[in-house]
């Protein structure tokens, strides 16, 4: 079976599982999305369907392929410009001299119709940008602590680092310097105590012969 790079197969049963209901989630929960306002759904639930799809990634491939996917980076930064589109339509009620999140633009087509609810629609379609960018964000935060393949990168990177670190710790000498300066330690150290005991013996046996002549 074949993968693109990066991608490791996992338990096949889950990953085409995985494979089946990541397009039919997506799909459904932007319907959810969309037609929240006219028939049952609505932002918050369909947000949550769409970010499912994390979770059906990290089922099927794991969680390296999941954070790559889906940027938990990205989503954080949108979750911000969700929570900011909804704020700006809830002041569109106090530009036209109404309450906050005051429905306005509401007599648009028939009964039924998509844009019939008026600033409502586009509530709701900020606030399902918001949760799925959110919820999203969270299942991988969840997941990045409970993926046992989620710490690799880094203890891969760790060696490299370290032999950074070494190089700049340790100057390199050229080949004539460092013989030198092997040299010149070698000359500095004192000799071994079992070399200076030869020549400590024939002095000690002098002064003996000094003494007995003496005597």
């Amino acid at each position: 079976m074949k993968f693109k790079d990066g991608i490791t197969e996992q338990n096949v049963i889950i990953k085409c599982g995985a494979d089946k209901f990541l397009p039919f989630a997506l799909v459904f929960g932007l319907y959810i999305i969309m037609f929240g306002t006219v028939s049952p759904g609505g932002g918050f639930q369909g947000g949550v369907i769409v970010a499912s799809a994390a979770l059906l990634l990290y089922l099927g491939y794991g969680y390296k392929v999941a954070s790559k996917a889906i940027n938990p980076e990205v989503l954080r930064v949108n979750e911000a410009i969700g929570a900011s589109l909804y704020v700006i339509l809830g002041l569109c009620g106090i530009a036209f001299g109404l309450n906050f999140c005051r429905n306005v633009f509401f007599a648009n087509g028939q009964v039924g119709d998509l844009i019939s609810a008026g600033t409502i629609t586009f509530m709701g379609y900020a606030v399902g940008y918001k949760v799925l960018c959110g919820v999203g964000f969270l299942l991988l935060l969840m997941l990045s602590l409970l993926a046992p393949d989620a710490e690799e990168a880094p203890a891969e990177e760790a060696p490299a680092v370290i032999e950074e670190a070494v190089e700049e710790a340790v100057p390199e000498l050229p080949l004539q310097e460092t013989v030198n300066a092997v040299l010149e330690t070698e000359e500095k150290e004192p000799a071994p105590v079992g070399e200076a005991a030869p020549e400590a013996a024939p002095a000690e046996a002098a002064e003996e012969k000094k003494e007995g002549a003496a005597e």
